[in-house]
């Protein structure tokens, strides 16, 4: 369902002249580039524009589709999953702020934080920093505040116990871990607000890459835990922004 203000918008900038008929059908459908098919309408639907995986993209296919999305009038278009390798080709065509821990990385401005709500984004080993940080380049593109707590895993609960009156105080959540994904009932235990648990592919062979984390977290008994898939910094960092942002 398209949102009744972006196209009261749209309508009104074809009404005095800003756009062609044209160019507002291509914003409400979307633009082929051969290779990729640009959902230019996922801002107007989602409030976000469309994200660009970047692996399995060669670096010329990444900058034709951020360029494609900030020419078509986004203003910060998120990467992810890109290398150094890609991320230092496009760099060369468009400015970009990339992470190389996560291999996320930020087209266009930075927008500033649309609300006083802050996403808590706990992240129990050093291990897992790189599904930590994706979470974190996905809240800073669009527009949410966050604060990180890195290496705060049950092993040592002292650590996180001393974080509580900030575990309090989030609007959001995120909890993430590997070996066997504790973290997120323990936060749970503690917050009145969401937690989205993330399993990470972290830890040894009876974690089955990620699987046993993840198979802790749906079975919480912290009935304010709810879980993305394995890795998903990324799909955590978007649910939370929707629900800060809303």
């Amino acid at each position: 369902m398209y949102r009744k203000n972006e196209l009261l918008r749209i309508m009104n900038e074809v009404k005095s002249g800003r756009l062609t008929p044209d160019e507002a059908v291509e914003k409400m459908t979307y633009r082929d580039l051969g290779f990729a098919k640009l959902d230019c309408s996922r801002s107007i639907r989602h409030g976000v524009a469309e994200v660009i995986f970047g692996e399995g993209k060669t670096a010329d296919q990444i900058t034709q589709i951020a360029k494609s999305l900030l020419d078509g009038g986004e203003k910060t278009v998120l990467i992810t999953r890109m290398s150094k390798e890609k991320s230092e080709l496009v760099s060369r065509e468009i400015q970009i702020e990339y992470d190389e821990i996560s291999g996320a990385a930020i087209a266009g401005e930075i927008p500033a934080p649309k609300s006083k709500s802050e996403v808590l984004v706990c992240c129990a080993g050093t291990s897992d920093l790189y599904c930590a940080n994706e979470a974190m380049m996905t809240l800073k593109a669009f527009g949410c505040k966050a604060k990180l707590l890195c290496d705060v895993g049950v092993a040592g609960i002292h650590r996180i116990l001393e974080h509580a009156d900030e575990i309090a105080n989030a609007s959001v959540i995120i909890a993430i871990a590997g070996m066997e994904g504790a973290l997120a009932s323990v936060i749970g235990g503690l917050a009145s607000c969401p937690v989205i648990g993330v399993a990470t592919s972290v830890g040894y062979g009876t974690g089955v890459g990620g699987a046993a984390a993840l198979m802790s977290m749906l079975n919480s008994c912290s009935s304010n835990v709810c879980v993305v898939n394995i890795d998903n910094g990324f799909g955590a960092g978007y649910i939370a922004n929707m629900i800060c942002n809303k």
